[in-house]
């Protein structure tokens, strides 16, 4: 995929980047060097390769799923100004 110089002007426009014309060269070159190896990966025939998550085949350690903290609800709930249900009432905000 071939890229012009107007096209990178346009994407740092859009990027709002404020690009000199020798910086906007620079950023051809390199763009279009990115481009031509994205190319060369679409090239690839990968029929029957599983896609992958990880490299490795690895596993994390979970922990196991159990409650560690006592209901506390009541204790907080006693501050505040008004509760009904075990809900926090809060005056409206929008109308």
């Amino acid at each position: 995929m071939a890229l012009e110089h107007a096209e990178v002007l346009r994407a740092a426009h859009l990027a709002r980047i404020d690009l000199s014309e020798n910086d906007a060269a620079h950023y051809h070159d390199d763009l279009g060097r990115i481009l031509e190896m994205v190319d060369q990966l679409q090239a690839l025939d990968t029929e029957g390769v599983a896609p992958l998550a990880h490299p490795l085949d690895a596993t994390q350690r979970l922990r196991a799923d159990e409650v560690t903290e006592n209901d506390q609800r009541e204790h907080f709930q006693r501050c505040a100004p008004q509760v009904e249900n075990g809900l926090y009432l809060v005056p409206r905000v929008v109308e």
